[in-house]
């Protein structure tokens, strides 16, 4: 079968160097690339092109979340469309949300890969392509490694990086892949201003880790794997969980969406006895304020909360300021940003709070066993995507998918009291 050539893409998608080696590479490969490099969209092309010239190929795709699996899952998707529309089947086989199969007998899938792989154990695969791997647990890897047993197949593994552990670093080391390291500082499609003011904002070993793709010793998880799991207790199995058996009261954290950038999430949580347990989460895509403060409205009379601590930077200003005219919420809402002041309605809140003594709070509860959580594999993610790093003395709290943590954060600043006193060093 003649291979696809790539003019009939042109003029808009234009290859970098490094993207047209590694599309050819037979054999196992490793990517260590900086944010919006185009890992993802070199990794479609290539198993697009494989899948449509060799028949009778098994590709699996996987990430973490289901979101990073269609990602690139969609991106190949596209491409086969673009370059090769005939080759897809129709009818009962016609492209899903999980599976694609081509009248070649090849067949492409996408999974997340969860807590531990099990989902996906039951394949074998010619082909296995792993996206965004570096926070992953190392029950992945050994669910799906054998999936290559009996068919000599290849392993593609990609990720930009976190701190010098786990499975994805130790693939960095092994002879039995060639390796592909990419930073945005040699990406042309990055804009050069766009990377300095990064840099100015950024601290020296975060824009490192995020830009440049260098594994550092120096970042580390915030939340311990041990201490987020052992907080994951909880079953979602309905739209809202059973209030707990108890005298309670009712809080809520809310995190807003930048433009271009996560979701917003709220936050539903109860004290009951001085322990918080989560009862709700809402997770939405960017959307208008008014649709945003209207979610928050609906969300408080379901719950009837307390207090509602909200994010206000950008856009989550328009939000709160929707709320704070609203006769039902104004003695409810409080705006807690990270390194900004805390204030509610009536202005109890005056001292400056900084996004460690969130963070601290947080911890501290986890630590306790004071905070119950959903056992949802997004916010084992989250919380374990909070980096942080010391810049000349300083705690620097940071990460790439935090918008469920700083939602939680939030809701569990109800339960600062003495012995959760974040004011002392």
């Amino acid at each position: 079968m003649e291979t696809i050539k790539y003019d009939i893409l042109k003029p808009w998608l234009t290859l970098d160097p490094w993207q047209e080696q590694y599309i050819t590479t037979q054999g196992n490969c490793f990517l260590l690339c900086g944010r919006q490099c185009g890992k993802t969209t070199a990794m479609s092309i290539k198993f697009g092109r494989r899948a449509c010239d060799l028949p009778n190929r098994t590709i699996l795709m996987i990430a973490f979340t289901e979101k990073q699996a269609y990602n690139l899952f969609f991106k190949t998707l596209m491409f086969i469309q673009a370059t090769n529309p005939t080759m897809i089947c129709k009818g009962s086989k016609k492209p899903t949300k999980h599976e694609i199969h081509l009248k070649n007998g090849s067949r492409i899938m996408c999974y997340a890969a969860g807590l531990e792989g099990e989902g996906i154990r039951t394949y074998t695969v010619t082909d296995l392509v792993i996206d965004e791997a570096a926070p992953m647990a190392r029950e992945v890897f050994i669910a799906t490694m054998p999936m290559l047993a009996v068919t000599g197949g290849t392993l593609d593994i990609s990720s930009t990086p976190r701190g010098k552990e786990g499975f994805f670093y130790e693939c960095s080391k092994r002879d039995d892949f060639t390796k592909f390291y990419v930073s945005a500082e040699n990406c042309p499609r990055h804009n050069t201003s766009f990377l300095q003011s990064q840099k100015e904002t950024m601290t020296r070993l975060e824009y490192a880790q995020e830009y440049q793709a260098i594994f550092l010793d120096e970042v580390r998880q915030y939340f311990p794997t041990d201490i987020i799991q052992s907080c994951l207790t909880l079953q979602r199995v309905s739209q809202n969980v059973p209030s707990p058996s108890g005298e309670s009261e009712s809080y809520c954290g809310v995190d807003i969406a930048r433009l271009g950038e996560d979701d917003t999430v709220i936050v539903s949580m109860k004290k009951v006895n001085d322990i918080l347990v989560q009862t709700d989460m809402e997770i939405s895509k960017q959307s208008l304020i008014t649709e945003t403060a209207l979610r928050v409205k609906n969300a408080d009379k379901t719950h009837d909360y307390k207090k509602i601590y909200i994010d206000t930077g950008g856009v989550g200003g328009g939000v709160f300021d929707i709320l704070l005219d609203d006769e039902q919420l104004r003695r409810k809402i409080v705006s807690i940003d990270n390194q900004a002041r805390s204030i509610d309605y009536n202005e109890k809140f005056h001292k400056k709070l900084m996004k460690e003594d969130l963070y601290h709070n947080l911890l501290r509860a986890m630590e306790s066993g004071r905070i119950q959580l959903f056992n949802e594999k997004e916010i084992l993610l989250s919380l374990k995507s909070i980096q942080y790093e010391y810049e000349e003395g300083k705690l620097k709290i940071f990460g790439n998918y935090t918008h469920i943590a700083e939602a939680i954060v939030r809701a569990a600043w109800c339960l600062k009291s003495k012995d959760l006193n974040i004011w002392v060093a």
